[in-house]
């Protein structure tokens, strides 16, 4: 019978429970007890502490170099609990929104030696679960019977590294007619993923052929640019401009990928947002947050262009990163079209940012 979840599906439990407040097992050569710091609760970290093992909290490179914590790990930091350390000191230590108030944390007794295999996973579920990437883990002996005793999921991770580097299977959900003003002639596919992560869109315009390379755009959903009109970024001027370029031409595909915030989600975006308020640029911000500059996967949006058949196309995009990821994933770049839009006095900064450490063609 198949009625236990696979690999993929305990995976996406892990990620519903991280957000939560619900600690997950990690269960390798060691085992690890893991909660996410943004969702820790006063009553759980005592229960973490009550496991008679001092907790560490797991930080990346970019969030440790910050608090000027040696990340003796290369990409991460693993740091001793305190034991007068509260709940304040955890959020604090995950969340920079203080660090200009409090700006020194330390000092801090980092773990040095070992293996630090099952703490880079918890970054990364707590990464993909769209929180601050920073997790508590305590040591388990028995995860197995743990695990049972509370009912909490329990992830396998010589089956969940492989899961989580691989390219997320997708399938069509449903297509349908959609008239716009860039173009009567529009139809809407959704696809989703099989890692209960989020759907994403084709929007087609006209009947493209797929003998020749198509005029395309990857666009990351921008809640705040393409529904706000925010004037901090060029986003939903973009999304306009492809579409209304794609209805001149009589034909396109624009690939509306729901990777907000470069990938880290509306919540860190807004975190990311407060951060330049301070004074911070674009990129500064992501790593005070502790993430990387761009946490996007771009070989989604060649999935979905195969999937509708489509292997060869005229991009749209300032940003060379795309253009080299389809090429890589099989999908030739015959032509890169600039789509230079959107510049306000508010965002002279970010593009500038941009061009200037993310490689854009401004």
């Amino acid at each position: 019978m198949a009625f236990a979840p696979d690999i993929i599906e305990d995976l996406a439990r892990a990620r519903g429970d991280l957000r939560m407040g619900v600690p997950i097992v990690l269960r390798g050569t060691d085992s690890l007890l893991v909660m996410a710091a943004e969702s820790l609760s006063v009553a759980r970290l005592a229960d973490l502490r009550s496991l008679g093992k001092p907790p560490v909290v797991v930080l990346t490179s970019h969030r440790a170099e910050t608090l000027k914590a040696t990340p003796y790990d290369g990409d991460l930091a693993r740091i001793t609990v305190p034991d007068e350390a509260d709940l304040w000191w955890v959020r604090a230590m995950a969340d920079p929104k203080h660090d200009m108030d409090v700006p020194m944390k330390g000092p801090f007794q980092i773990a040095r030696g070992g293996d630090a295999s099952l703490h880079r996973l918890a970054i990364q579920l707590v990464k993909t679960a769209h929180l601050l990437p920073a997790a508590l883990a305590v040591p388990l002996d028995n995860p197995d019977a743990f695990a049972a005793e509370h009912r909490l999921t329990l992830i396998d991770t010589g089956l969940a590294g492989p899961a989580i580097a691989a390219e997320a299977s997708l399938h069509p959900v449903a297509a349908a007619r959609l008239p716009m003003v860039a173009s009567e002639a529009g139809r809407l596919h959704i696809y989703r993923p099989e890692d209960g992560n989020e759907e994403h869109y084709a929007i087609e315009i006209g009947n493209p052929s797929r003998d020749e390379p198509v005029l395309a755009r990857l666009h990351s959903a921008c809640f705040t640019g393409d529904v706000l009109g925010s004037l901090k970024c060029d986003c939903g001027p973009q999304l306009n401009g492809a579409l209304q370029q794609m209805g001149t031409e009589g034909a396109g595909v624009l690939l509306y990928l729901n990777q907000e915030g470069r990938g880290i989600g509306l919540a860190n975006k807004m975190r990311a947002y407060a951060l330049q308020d301070q004074g911070f640029d674009t990129v500064e911000a992501n790593h005070r947050l502790g993430f990387e500059d761009d946490e996007r996967d771009f070989r989604i949006g060649a999935a979905i262009l195969r999937r509708l058949g489509f292997n060869s196309v005229r991009l749209m995009t300032n940003n060379p990163r795309k253009m080299a990821m389809m090429e890589k994933m099989g999908i030739s770049v015959a032509e890169r079209v600039p789509l230079i839009l959107g510049q306000t006095p508010q965002n002279a900064a970010y593009l500038a940012t941009k061009a200037k450490k993310s490689g854009h063609l401004l």
